[in-house]
């Protein structure tokens, strides 16, 4: 009997590798290399008749949470396309910031769609298909204290979510201005309306729809550091999903899609004038 027990557990420690406990759960591989990252291949996704995909709750309007409790927004127009393309149904699991590499390389999630603008650090732990929108980082003030300069910050605050961009880039530039740090969406938000800090920085598609959804902030500085792309990103090495996904995103292209989803979703917040600025047809 304890030589049977002796094993069984043997085996469980040379699986461990590749499954996630002797259970296996739902993860089916692990990736190729050393990223130690886990993941479901294009077969197993098809074959379990799910694509699990992270995306944001509270990002209105790319992803959230509408009246009717269904997700809703820009991302997640592009999310129902490729789970209809590939003919699963979808499983949507919610994701901040500071999660969304997390939850791709513990194999929590099949895809990411949240708004993931690309990187070289992000690249190095995750796969990036064909970017599907232009990203800078912006900065929106209360209309009583416009900042059109970070000079004029001073010995204020910065209001920051912890992942983001403009953590990075505010950490890495400009040490000396202080940051409040969040990490959520709504929380950020609250602490900005609250006037906890002098201004809130993030993606520039954000804080833009943030200023015209209401009344009493100006995004006094619309492009801050490079211009960058927001795009679906995969596990470390699961080259099999992210080669369709690619080659689905080039059809979509040629089929005008993004532009249409700006047109039902992002339309409203930013008018005609952004569309051709902010949409990549892969």
């Amino acid at each position: 009997m304890f030589k049977k027990l002796l094993v069984i557990l043997a085996a469980c420690v040379l699986a461990a590798g590749l499954l996630v406990g002797c259970g296996g759960g739902n993860q089916g591989a692990a990736a190729s290399g050393n990223s130690g990252a886990i993941f479901r291949t294009l077969d197993e996704i098809k074959e379990s008749g799910k694509l699990v995909i992270g995306v944001f709750s509270d990002k209105y309007p790319f992803g959230y949470v509408d009246e009717n409790d269904n997700y809703a927004g820009y991302d997640i127009e592009l999310a129902e396309r490729l789970a209809q393309d590939l003919g699963v149904e979808i499983e949507y699991v919610s994701t901040e910031a500071a999660n969304r590499v997390e939850y791709l390389e513990t194999g929590k999630v099949d895809l990411i769609l949240a708004n993931f603008t690309v990187t070289p650090e992000r690249a190095e732990a995750v796969d990036f298909a064909s970017p599907y929108m232009n990203v800078a980082l912006g900065v929106v003030s209360h209309d009583d204290n416009v900042i059109t300069d970070l000079s004029q910050i001073g010995d204020g605050e910065v209001i920051v979510i912890t992942g983001t961009t403009a953590e990075t880039y505010l950490t890495e530039n400009n040490p000396e201005i202080k940051l409040q740090k969040y990490d959520t969406y709504a929380s950020a938000k609250t602490a900005f309306e609250n006037k906890n800090g002098v201004a809130w920085a993030n993606d520039n598609t954000e804080v833009i729809a943030f200023a015209n959804e209401g009344s009493g902030y100006t995004v006094g500085i619309e492009e801050l550091g490079s211009l960058d792309t927001i795009a679906p990103a995969v596990s470390k090495g699961n080259t099999t999903l992210l080669e369709w996904v690619n080659e689905d995103m080039h059809k979509l292209g040629q089929e005008k899609f993004f532009h249409a989803a700006y047109e039902k979703t992002l339309l409203g917040v930013y008018g005609a004038d952004y569309e051709d600025t902010l949409v990549v047809e892969p």
